[in-house]
């Protein structure tokens, strides 16, 4: 039995019933804190402004005073120093530096405290900072390796359960952190848990959709609901200003999926290629029923049941490797081009979603214009996938993103404003662009080996996004390097050389 055939099977339900409005609805919700769990660090994170302590008679530290802290220049500004302070001895101040021996006074008027005022993540230790985000990364790199195999073996739903749990559980953790080495590892497993939970809430939808809906899942669902769990973040940082209280907040919502359990089917193709065809029926009938539908007296036959079985059998036998990804010079391109595409894709998008709290204005109404952006993109995605052509789909938003991101240099510091509309254009490039590229990919793989390729490019997507703090790190030193470090190559050279061999991936 094909996936045609069992789409043909099924017919009887619909495409758009009570059942499916009501499981593509729950599934979409499940991915709201991914939205904003990784993002997060957006503000948990943030570094305000700090000086060095300065001792006073007795030696211990004091508040700030400016006279004894130096100035330096920055950008042609002269600002106080951030991470020096005046030599002080008993008998005055001398005219020479040294490092804030007294640790430093951090500013209160935007946080009460991050995990950089906790654990003076400053100065020598701020590489500390873009690290913490890695981490969480290098959690979603293994995740990806891991989720899939799980998935298969366990089912679809207990692993969404599971990692929803796992990602929960370990963020609620995070909210007692003595450590920021303890931050580190719990952070770890919030991002093997969240990549896991999303993956198995796509795969889950797109099994028991039709083809006429999965598009639709697959913008207008899960992604537009990620980007509704990205516009709370800075709704809810606005209104709690220290990090352990805005952790807790983002991650007691978790608790609340918990009765979905029962509300969310296991999908019946994979009961099927587990040979439990009874279970398989009953999730269908119960369906058909809410749907209002009567379902044949036999959906399934035992022939049928044991045909797919021998089918998934004989494909474990002829295993396909990752070497038959580069075997010839088509699939070898196919295969670079589309890990190329996938990790620039993750850095631009992710560089540009941590550097909010470093572009101009305002990061809470920076982070909310951001997430709008989002949802307006994902809107546009499912749009464009139905009417344009896949290359277009993918080529056209790059191009707009790294063009608009390419202009950010050249506007004067006085127009703040026109800064922050090209940035969000071209977040709202990349993130469409995002988008079309799971859907792509998926059709351009030859079906044998199409698991592996979109694993090798989710793998080469993991690391852009390990790579990507970075790009958001140095906006500390200077607003404009990350558009310009981080999409320069992307926006120009390697637009262009993509677009020109993408035609080469249709040859025979």
């Amino acid at each position: 039995m094909e996936t045609q055939d069992y789409d043909v099977i099924t017919s009887f339900l619909g495409d758009w019933g009570p059942f499916q409005r009501t499981v593509f609805f729950l599934l979409s919700c499940s991915t709201i804190p991914n939205g904003y769990v990784g993002l997060s660090m957006v503000f948990l994170a943030d570094t305000p402004s700090h000086y060095c302590r300065v001792p006073t008679g007795n030696g211990s530290g004091s508040t700030l005073n400016q006279s004894l802290i130096p100035s330096v220049a920055v950008n042609g500004t002269l600002t106080l120093s951030r991470c020096t302070r005046f030599k002080w001895r008993r008998d005055g101040q001398v005219n020479e530096t040294e490092e804030c021996l007294q640790g430093w006074e951090y500013s209160k008027e935007r946080y009460i405290s991050t995990i950089v005022t906790e654990w003076d993540l400053v100065c020598k230790e701020d590489w500390k900072v873009p690290f913490t985000t890695s981490v969480f990364f290098f959690g979603v790199l293994t995740g990806s390796f891991v989720s899939g195999q799980f998935s298969d073996r366990y089912g679809r739903k207990k692993i969404l359960f599971i990692t929803m749990a796992l990602q929960t559980i370990f963020s609620l953790l995070q909210v007692i952190s003595v450590t920021w080495e303890m931050f580190c590892v719990l952070f770890f497993f919030v991002g093997l848990g969240q990549i896991s939970n999303y993956v198995s809430a796509f795969v889950l939808g797109n099994e028991i959709f039709s083809k006429s809906t999965r598009i639709a899942y697959s913008t207008l669902g899960i992604c537009v609901f990620y980007s509704l769990g990205y516009v709370v973040l800075p709704l809810f940082a606005y209104f709690i200003r220290d990090w352990r209280m805005l952790l807790l907040a983002i991650s007691l919502p978790g608790i609340l999926y918990i009765p979905l359990w029962w509300f969310i089917p296991e999908s019946p193709r994979w009961l099927l290629s587990q040979g439990r065809m009874h279970e398989a029926e009953e999730i269908l009938r119960a369906a058909a029923r809410k749907n209002g539908v009567t379902p044949p007296e036999v959906i399934f036959n035992q022939e049928e049941s044991l045909e797919l079985m021998n089918r998934n059998i004989k494909k474990r036998k002829h295993l396909y490797t990752y070497f038959d990804l580069i075997r010839t010079t088509n699939i070898r391109n196919l295969t670079i081009l589309n890990c190329l595409i996938w990790m620039m894709i993750t850095i631009g998008y992710f560089g540009i979603s941590l550097n909010t709290s470093n572009m101009s204005g305002d990061p809470y109404i920076n982070c909310f214009i951001s997430a709008v952006t989002e949802v307006v993109a994902y809107t546009a995605a499912w749009v464009i996938l139905r009417y344009v052509s896949r290359r277009i789909a993918l080529s056209l938003p790059l191009l707009l993103s790294g063009s608009m991101l390419l202009l950010i240099q050249f506007i004067p510091d006085e127009y703040q404003v026109l800064s922050i509309i090209l940035a969000m254009t071209g977040k709202f490039g990349v993130t469409v662009a995002f988008s079309v590229v799971y859907v792509y990919s998926a059709e351009l793989f030859p079906t044998v080996v199409r698991n592996m390729g979109m694993g090798a490019a989710s793998m080469s997507s993991r690391i852009g996004g390990i790579i990507s703090p970075y790009f958001a790190y140095i906006g500390t030193y200077n607003k404009i390097l990350p558009y310009t470090h981080g999409r320069h190559n992307y926006g120009n050279r390697h637009f262009k050389s993509v677009t020109a061999r993408n035609a080469s991936c249709y040859t025979p």
